[in-house]
């Protein structure tokens, strides 16, 4: 039996247009949010993106990391396809939560990468567990989906509780200054499939601005 539970459903229109909002709770009192759009309960592949919480980047424009922007991008893209699902998870800084999500940032600028930041702290590089999001999307009726992701972990998460993922689809990505090395430790110690817009090497300007 699911843990995740439904509690309440309403419209939400919003700049990029109108969405069915579903709030789910869990054991741990964290609230998570499921913005539907068209019908998703019909059998097909349906287009999901799974976004975990991020405070800095999505509510204050946060150019440390590229969360806002593929946020913004997400809902975009559903509304262009008339179809979909956008999960909203609070997994805050990949699961460690704002205190020391920050605390990371405090250490990256000394130098440390967000994963030897977080290996600093004590904590492993990534905390975030996807039962959750598997449990509200088979909620919804969504059993496959194709997935809007650059992060292969996402497919394994869904896969293992339950969910078929069919097929990635992936998210533009569009660098600046401060997030170039945050993209490269994704791609490079993280495994996410970034374009070819994210440069492989950073020149010693480059370093220094992400510092």
């Amino acid at each position: 039996m699911s843990a995740t539970r439904r509690v309440v459903k309403a419209n939400l229109p919003t700049r990029y247009g109108a969405f069915e909002m579903f709030v789910y709770d869990t054991p741990d009192r964290k609230e998570h949010a499921a913005l539907t759009l068209g019908a998703i309960d019909d059998g097909g592949p349906v287009l999901v993106r799974l976004h975990s919480e991020c405070l800095t980047g999505d509510v204050f424009g946060s150019c440390r990391c590229d969360c806002g922007e593929q946020l913004a991008d997400s809902l975009r893209f559903l509304q262009e396809r008339g179809r979909g699902v956008l999960l909203y998870l609070r997994q805050e800084g990949r699961g460690i939560g704002l205190t020391k999500k920050i605390s990371a940032y405090a250490l990256q600028e000394q130098g440390l990468d967000t994963v030897e930041a977080n290996h600093a702290l004590g904590l492993p590089e990534d905390l975030r567990d996807y039962r959750v999001a598997a449990e509200m999307l088979l909620d919804l009726g969504v059993r496959r989906a194709r997935l809007l992701t650059n992060n292969p972990a996402k497919i394994e998460g869904l896969r293992r509780y339950g969910v078929e993922v069919v097929e990635r689809v992936p998210l533009g990505i569009s660098p600046n200054p401060s997030n170039l090395g945050y993209l490269r430790t994704k791609r490079e110690k993280l495994g996410h499939l970034l374009p070819a817009a994210v440069p492989p090497e950073a020149t010693p300007d480059e370093s220094a601005q992400e510092k």
